[in-house]
């Protein structure tokens, strides 16, 4: 380091050069262009690993549900696949799609927001000439749907929703209604332009036609569930449903008192003292009246006392309510 310093000869001659402009002390400019990568928030893929796992139960569960719905609605062997899922904003989802296109609205209570269902055309019309006996065979040009082939989609939307939320049991029990039918895409509004969509993709293919029914779930209307449909939480609730089994098949083969209490009565212990053989003691019920069944001292049943064969009975006719039980 020390080599490096100017002497101070060296910087008077370098001062001297200067005064007298042999060396130009100008400062080169150049244009500096400052690399800035944009960062958006709302364009990073929200699905973390392992955050939404059990939709993978659900949409596996719809799977064989709906391709059974289809082969029995159309009478001929229809094949359902999940091909790709993947999040986009819903701006660029619905510029992906024309017009007409077969856009089912729902909701799914009690989450809050819409959910939607895309068509693909081609499909929406092979569909409708199956369900009037044709064979599907794919339209040359696409037009409008006529109000028949409204209400035609409309019948088919609702049994894809009657799976779906079949399907959704195994996830999370919600609804599902039905909201409207649309056909254009600057008709339809789920949420923001720059929201993200979860989109599920499925392919219904048989020997004369095929085609692409798009599923989409606004994040916003999933989060509020995140938690339930998380791996960690399918993993709790797989290992607690494991010990429940086994705690239910232990508790089954457990022995516990019943006692049927005909009634009740106060007497004074010298009364008690004084008792002698052939007394009768006076309860404060009839026979017309409910006798209590306890278990293991707790009262749970209300029932009616009786005779079955030869030997004394009790016929339960009521579940006694634990707040009223311990009253």
């Amino acid at each position: 380091m020390a080599d490096q310093i100017l002497s101070q000869e060296e910087i008077d001659a370098l001062l001297t050069a200067m005064d007298s402009g042999e060396i130009d002390v100008a400062e080169e400019k150049k244009d500096v262009v400052a690399e800035i990568c944009s960062y958006d928030l709302t364009t990073q893929n929200i699905m973390q690993h392992g955050q939404f796992d059990a939709l993978e139960e659900v949409y596996d569960k719809f799977v064989n549900l709906f391709q059974g719905s289809l082969s029995n609605l159309f009478q001929r062997t229809i094949t359902v696949k999940a091909i790709s899922r993947e999040t986009v904003k819903f701006g660029e989802f619905i510029k992906a799609f024309s017009n007409p296109t077969g856009f089912v609205i729902f909701s799914m209570e009690p989450l809050i927001g819409s959910a939607l269902m895309a068509f693909e055309p081609k499909l929406v019309f092979s569909l409708i000439d199956c369900m009037f006996g044709g064979d599907g065979k794919p339209m040359e040009k696409i037009r409008e749907f006529t109000m028949i082939e409204r209400r035609m989609l409309q019948r088919i939307a609702m049994a894809v929703l009657k799976d779906l939320e079949t399907a959704w049991e195994a996830a999370y029990r919600v609804r599902l209604a039905l909201r409207k039918i649309e056909t254009k895409p600057e008709f339809v509004y789920l949420v923001n332009p720059s929201d993200q969509l979860v989109i599920v993709v499925f392919a219904i293919s048989t020997e004369g036609f095929s085609g692409n029914i798009h599923l989409c779930l606004p994040y916003l209307m999933l989060e509020p569930i995140k938690e339930q449909l998380s791996s960690s939480y399918l993993r709790e609730k797989d290992r607690a449903s494991s010990f429940g089994d086994e705690i239910r098949k232990l508790l089954g083969r457990t022995e516990v008192n019943i006692v049927a209490e005909l009634g009740q009565t106060v007497y004074s212990v010298e009364d008690i003292l004084n008792f002698e053989v052939d007394d009768i003691l006076r309860l404060n019920t009839g026979p017309q009246n409910n006798v209590i069944v306890n278990i293991e001292r707790v009262p749970k049943y209300l029932g009616m006392p009786g005779v079955v064969k030869g030997s004394k009975a009790v016929q339960i006719s009521e579940v006694i309510d634990q707040d009223q039980g311990k009253g």
